[in-house]
């Protein structure tokens, strides 16, 4: 019960903690099922909390929830209903990348695009849409219209 006492946890994570701390494998599947039984348990609600916290407080991509709940013991069916309807991810990377735009100001514009891009890339974006978002917060469309936009070493193209 402390355990849940701290935050809610995945089925899967209570099974594996409840093993590592010496207790039967016996043992661990009657209180699981009786936790589930009670409601203390549910996968189901455990995703959409971390989905909604991942979302809304952290500003996290679809693949760094997804991963998350994978490393939890997730099914990965319920990861994919849970995530049906997460919104525009287009819009909430946009959201970070205007948010973080003003503290590189003083930066090279190539400079500022390479560091914002990999921030989204690091909070689960995919690389285009964290490539278009910090395009857009640093406002380089137009600059990326006159330049030939080759790609650099690292994959990503200039900005």
């Amino acid at each position: 019960m402390g355990l849940l006492a701290v935050r809610a946890r995945s089925r899967r994570e209570l099974e594996r903690r409840l093993l590592q701390a010496g207790f039967e494998t016996d043992e661990v599947a009657e209180v699981l099922e009786r936790l589930e039984r009670v409601g203390l348990v549910d996968d189901e609600a455990f995703a959409r909390q971390v989905a909604e916290h991942a979302f809304g407080v952290k500003r996290s991509g679809r693949r760094a929830v997804v991963s998350s709940l994978m490393a939890a013991g997730v099914a990965p069916d319920l990861i994919e209903a849970t995530l049906a309807d997460a919104g525009d991810e287009e819009a909430r990377a946009e959201a970070l990348a205007r948010s973080r735009a003003s503290r590189l100001g003083s930066l090279d514009p190539v400079k500022a695009f390479s560091r914002l891009t990999s921030l989204l890339v690091r909070r689960g974006y995919r690389p285009e849409v964290a490539r278009q978002a910090a395009r857009r917060a640093l406002a380089l469309d137009a600059l990326r219209a006159t330049e030939d936009g080759g790609n650099l070493a690292s994959g990503f193209t200039r900005p």
